[in-house]
């Protein structure tokens, strides 16, 4: 005997599987703000070195040491103008900035500074978050 269809039942509605198209998951990757101190006439060069890390947004703001011209004679400085860079970066990529950052702090003449960075805890938009860990690939995972 044939089956009867209910109204409204799954059979009814003709349940038809939808195309799944990929979806790109929000890396697991965090971001940390990488702070570097160095001498002006160095700023530049540590912003190319540390955009080779992937890095897509940094800021520099110039700064003044605290010592007197007394101190900086005594230390064998010339100046006490520095330039402080912000850098996003990933946390996968953090530990070979600063690696390299270190290296250079060592090799190149009149190339002093610290370098340190600071885990970002949270940030607003994932199409942001794409753009500052450099994966233009990233949209909100379905749920």
């Amino acid at each position: 005997m044939p089956e009867t269809i209910k109204k409204g039942s799954a059979a009814f509605r003709g349940q038809r599987k939808r195309a799944t198209r990929p979806v790109h998951k929000i890396t697991e990757n965090k971001l940390e703000i990488l702070i570097t101190i160095v001498n002006r006439t160095k700023a530049e060069f540590f912003v190319d070195l540390i955009q080779s890390f992937d890095v897509n947004m940094q800021f520099i703001a110039l700064g003044e040491g605290t010592a007197d011209a007394k101190m900086l004679n005594l230390l064998g400085l010339a100046s006490s103008e520095k330039a402080v860079i912000f850098s996003i970066i990933r946390s996968d990529n953090a530990a070979k900035a600063l690696a390299k950052i270190e290296k250079t702090f060592r090799s190149v003449k009149n190339a002093k500074g610290i370098a340190y960075t600071v885990p970002m805890s949270s940030l607003i938009g994932v199409s942001v978050f794409g753009f500052l860990s450099n994966n233009r690939m990233t949209v909100k995972e379905e749920r």
